[in-house]
């Protein structure tokens, strides 16, 4: 009977083994089963239970499980022995024997007698032993070697198998000590990761300082560790190895192969358990040696942001312009000296925020938080040298201004000195008089350079300094400038008196005439005044003609002009579009030249021994469907094109009439990263230089294979110029469409570019419905659900997201940047997640950034706050998000619509006019669209089910639904169905389903029976609402005995004192779409105005 023993080590039972009444030497049998031997021991029966079993057990877990399972061969060596102990030996082996045994070889004693009685007892005990494998009694050695080779038996039993009995005890000690060893040694190691990838980063540089060094003297001991474990791993394998070493003619047993290997095995073990640990300190070590990079950046931030703060405090206080030329002066030079000081304070913050950028090329982990204190490094450096500079100009001004008032003091100082040093009596006389006079007057002729010209303009130019002191100052140098001129003046006038008195000689005077002599023609006065008229009156008297004249000759000048601008303009567009005819003819050229002269080339059978392996059966790739394109441009777009060269204002039309057709270069430049990966493979193969040789082209063929996709760019390029010289005639608006829809092509092909590089997503993307808009963005969210920890770290370190919107879905990858040129350097994207659009909501703004909008889900247990590269870009996703919803509001409207026509139609009684449902539903329309909205949300639609049956848990009336009790017009705004005024459905006379709001209900006029359900409901019954079914059924809750089921409508009545009256839904999709009305006020209004304008 077999019995489970825990696992043991030699060491373990090490006495016991040493007693050798049994062992492993390492032999095998013909097919590999292990040998172990029982030598002759006399104390054999003496040996306990528990030794045996322990012994037997240990030598069994030896082999390797595969050797094991063939079976054990036991050699029983009992040649010195009686028939008692070899009877009690087989029957105690047959009892304990833990293993599978294949074989088992007895020795029986080699006396007449003994050998005589062991061979009737065992005929006629054969059964008593109990063993399913058959017992053979050899009478001699050479009998055991017909069953097992000499080569795997030891030395006492005949054979040549070299086997220490303390040898391969020591060697099972060393091994089994050495493995555990490398197990210690691992889990010391998984320890003390455990504790580095804990460890929370410090604060402070000095903690930052001692963690570093805690972990780098622990990691050294944990190095020594792993040292001192290899080398006793290498020294149990030398031991091991050491026997063959000196025997080289003898050749390993299995035993010592699997000892070897064992070893070899742990090595190896050990060599990636340390591999594998000196990675992950280096990660470690790198971001211990990065937080203290960061603790001393924002020490020394701290530091250096204080004293800017003081420069800052102490520019401002510098408020004086001073109160004379040398004070200003002096002030420039307190100025300078201030700089200079302040140069150490701004050259260590300029210092450090190169060192900040520096960290940031390096990758550091914390670039969110370095980045903004490099900027506002920057922001105060340029803000102190601004305020400096400022100061300087102030100054500078200043100075100027008080040059100017000293120049003029000292202009009306000399001024008034001079009036005072000229002698009164020498002016009497006339020399003397217009000597002081030309004095006068020289000086006078100085007073624009130093005067002060106009009081108002010193006013505006110096404003910014004009202090009331500085004010009052310039005023009375100039009240002085001005009474020091009005002395020169009057000193002037004088002085001209005076040198004007002279004595003049009396000269006779001729008498005037009595009448004046008449003269053919006028006087020169009265001819003027006559010319003058007449000429007035010939102005008057052809003033209208000539006006007609100007009029006519300016609009024909205008005309000329407009007809000359209209010319030009038409020679610019024939230029244009023979530009454009041009290059199509060249573009389809060398399509032409291509499949010729390479593409067809690969099948000629000639050319195959030219192509290599990597390039066969890889025309397709390599060339894509340029050949598609081929035949596009040249039997269909270029003709078509020729035939608006005479009006190349239309061509238009040409791009609108086969813009479908431009999708075929979409198939090629998804091709194109793969004809790229191809090209630089085999781009030294013989056949390409063969055919660019044969063609005479001087660029190789790479350069030929981007020719489509620098075509369809330049078509946008030509539309542009076209359409800049066409702007006012009868195409243009064919010209802005079909620019805007090439545009729209590159935009479709550089979004598949993006859209072929997800990797991860296990849904087909073109499920998802047309690619809108791609780009990256940091996220951050939000999740009512999970650890709080995880929602605090989440909420503060953005996520590098890129979002890809499609019609039906919203999904979020992570970019991650490939090495490798040219396209094989494209970006992939590792998808992440995906939000259905049916269930998404939008919140425009976030406070605090312009950039920021929300995107959240399922009634905002889940909500993600995006931040934009810039204001536009986020714009324009909140837009087209916008129109993503509001075309799925539109759809669930029609439905409704379409439900409530159907409805009104299966009524028994014909409605109302004035109550026909389709009016109802565009008056709630109409309400629904005059509503305030911020969140937009389709996750309130919910389709008919087929058939009535319990709501899935969670579903139902959602536990944010909006009570009865709610008002009507709120601040959300949902794309699922609006509440219809129920008053004409009442006016109808109930014919037709009834409609209820979510809550309490009381039941009505049911019978004792039960309900569809079998639920027991009596009249009085309080219920509530669970979920609308067909045929006026509704899922119902027993709200005192929790049971639920199927109720018609006409069977529930509302509670009274509830407000809101039953039937005030249209539908449960109504319900569920107003339960997910938003409650979030951060930009309501900016969100009704931008809905306003999607619906006007």
């Amino acid at each position: 009977m077999h019995h489970d023993i825990s696992p043991l080590c030699a060491a373990d039972i090490q006495d016991q083994l040493q007693k050798r009444f049994a062992y492993l030497s390492g032999g095998r049998g013909q097919d590999g089963s292990p040998v172990i031997t029982f030598p002759d021991y006399p104390a054999f029966g003496d040996v306990p239970d528990k030794e045996f079993q322990n012994v037997m057990t240990y030598l069994t877990s030896i082999p390797s499980l595969q050797d094991a399972g063939i079976g054990f061969i036991l050699v029983i060596d009992r040649r010195q022995d009686k028939w008692t102990s070899v009877k009690a030996s087989i029957l105690r082996i047959a009892a304990s024997f833990p293993a599978n045994l294949q074989l088992v070889l007895v020795l029986r004693p080699t006396g007449f007698f003994q050998r005589t009685l062991s061979d009737l007892a065992f005929r006629f005990n054969r059964d008593d032993f109990k063993m399913k494998v058959p017992v053979i009694m050899l009478s001699s050695v050479p009998e055991l070697h017909s069953y097992i080779d000499k080569s795997q038996l030891t030395e006492d039993l005949g054979g040549t198998l070299d086997y220490c009995h303390s040898r391969w005890l020591c060697h099972r000690t060393a091994i089994e000590s050495f493995a555990l060893l490398v197990k210690q040694t691992a889990q010391m190691l998984q320890a003390f990761g455990t504790e580095l990838a804990e460890t929370e980063l410090p604060n402070d540089v000095q903690s930052t300082s001692s963690v570093l060094c805690a972990h780098t003297e622990k990691k050294d001991r944990a190095k020594e560790d792993m040292r001192l474990a290899l080398d006793e791993g290498r020294s149990v394998l030398e031991s091991i190895r050491e026997p063959l070493a000196r025997g080289p003619e003898q050749s390993p047993n299995q035993d010592q192969l699997d000892s070897q290997s064992t070893v070899q095995r742990l090595l190896a073990q050990l060599s990636e358990t340390e591999a594998a640990f000196d990675e992950f300190w280096a990660k470690h070590q790198r971001k211990l040696e990065q937080c203290l990079q960061l603790r001393h950046f924002e020490q020394d931030f701290r530091e250096v942001k204080a004293a800017l703060d003081v420069l800052a405090q102490k520019i401002a206080t510098f408020t004086d312009v001073g109160n004379s030329l040398a004070h200003v002066q002096h002030l420039l030079k307190d100025l300078a000296s201030f700089e200079e000081k302040s140069s150490a304070v701004t050259q260590r913050a300029c210092t450090l925020a190169l060192e900040g950028e520096r960290l940031i090329e390096l990758k550091h982990y914390a670039v969110d938080s370095i980045r903004p204190k490099c900027h506002e490094l920057r922001q105060l450096c340029d803000q102190f040298a601004a305020d400096v500079g400022r100061r300087r100009g102030l100054l500078g001004r200043a100075l100027d201004l008080h040059g100017l008032l000293e120049a003029s003091m000292k202009w009306c100082d000399e001024g008034i000195y001079l009036l005072a040093s000229q002698p009164v009596d020498k002016c009497q006389a006339q020399d003397g008089a217009e000597a002081a006079l030309q004095e006068v007057e020289k000086f006078l002729e100085t007073r624009a350079e130093n005067k002060i010209q106009e009081l108002s303009k010193i006013y505006q130019d110096y404003e910014p300094i004009l202090t009331r002191d500085l004010l009052e100052h310039v005023q009375k140098v100039f009240r002085k400038q001005e009474s020091v001129e009005e002395m020169f003046h009057r000193r002037q006038a004088s002085l001209k008196k005076l040198a004007a008195k002279q004595t003049r000689p009396v000269q006779p005077v001729a008498p005037r005439p009595e009448a004046p002599a008449k003269s053919p023609c006028p006087s020169p006065g009265i001819r003027r005044g006559s010319e003058i008229h007449s000429s007035e009156g010939s102005v008057l008297r052809r003033g209208p003609y000539r006006r007609a004249r100007s009029e006519v000759s300016e609009g024909r000048q205008g005309r000329g002009r407009s007809t000359g601008d209209e010319e030009s303009l038409a020679v610019l567009r024939r230029h244009v579009m023979n530009e454009l005819l041009d290059t199509e003819r060249v573009y389809v050229e060398e399509l032409l030249c291509i499949l010729e002269g390479y593409a067809a080339e690969m099948d000629n059978p000639l050319m195959t021994h030219l192509i290599s392996t990597g390039l066969q059966n890889k025309k397709d790739v390599l060339f894509g469907n340029m050949e598609e394109i081929y035949h596009f441009h040249n039997r269909i777009f270029l003709r078509e094109l020729e035939n608006y060269i005479d009006c190349p204002e239309l061509v238009g039309r040409c791009f609108l009439e086969r813009m479908e057709q431009f999708q075929v270069y979409e198939k090629y430049c998804q091709n194109k990263p793969r004809s790229e990966s191809l090209w630089r493979q085999c781009s030294d193969c013989p056949f390409f230089q063969e055919c660019q040789k044969k063609l005479d082209h001087k660029l190789s063929l790479d350069s030929y294979l981007l020719k489509p996709v620098q075509r369809i760019t330049k078509y946008q390029l030509l539309l542009k110029e076209m359409l800049k010289y066409s702007k006012s005639c009868e195409g243009a608006e064919d010209l802005q469409e079909a620019l805007s829809s090439i545009l729209g092509i590159l935009k479709a092909v550089n979004d598949s570019m993006h859209l072929i590089a997800i990797t991860g997503y296990e849904g087909n993307l073109s499920d998802l419905g047309k690619l809108l808009m791609q780009g990256s963005f940091s996220v951050w969210t939000d999740h009512k659900k999970g650890h709080t920890k995880v929602k605090d770290l989440a909420r503060f370190k953005p996520m590098q997201r890129h979002l890809f919107l499609h019609e039906k879905a919203v999904l979020f990858c992570k970019k991650r940047e490939e090495n490798g040129e040219g396209y094989e350097k494209a970006p992939s994207y590792s998808f992440k997640q995906s939000l259905n659009m049916t269930a998404v909501g939008i919140t425009e703004n976030v406070k605090g950034d312009t950039k920021k909008f929300e995107i959240w889900y399922n009634a905002r247990e889940e909500v993600y706050i995006v931040q934009a590269p810039t204001p536009e870009i986020k714009a324009a996703w909140v837009s087209e998000i916008r129109k993503v919803l509001t075309s799925q509001l539109q759809a669930c409207r029609e439905a409704s619509q379409h439900r409530a026509l159907e409805q009104s139609h299966s009524l028994p009684l014909p409605a109302p006019a004035g109550t026909s449902p389709s009016k109802g539903n565009t008056k709630d329309v109409r309400k629904l669209e005059e509503r305030k909205t911020d969140p937009l949300t389709l996750e309130g639609y919910v389709g008919p089910a087929p058939l009535p049956r319990p709501p899935e848990k969670g579903r139902g009336w959602s536990k944010t639904s909006n009570p009865p009790e709610a008002p009507e017009d709120n601040d959300g705004w949902s794309s699922a169905e609006e509440p219809v005024n129920s008053s004409d459905a009442e006016e109808e006379g109930r014919a037709g389903l009834r409609k209820l709001v979510p809550g309490k209900y009381t039941v009505t006029g049911l019978d004792e029976k039960g309900g569809p359900d079998a639920l027991v409901l009596r009249s009085g019954d309080e219920v509530e609402l669970v979920q609308e079914g067909d045929e006026g059924l509704w899922f119902v809750r027993n709200v005192s005995s929790g049971g639920e089921g199927w109720l018609p409508a006409r069977n529930l009545s509302a509670l009274l004192g509830q407000r809101g009256a039953p039937g005030c839904l249209s539908s449960p999709e109504s319900s569920a779409g107003s339960a997910l009305l938003s409650a979030s006020s951060s930009c309501s209004e900016s969100c009704a105005a931008a809905l306003a304008d999607l619906q006007g």
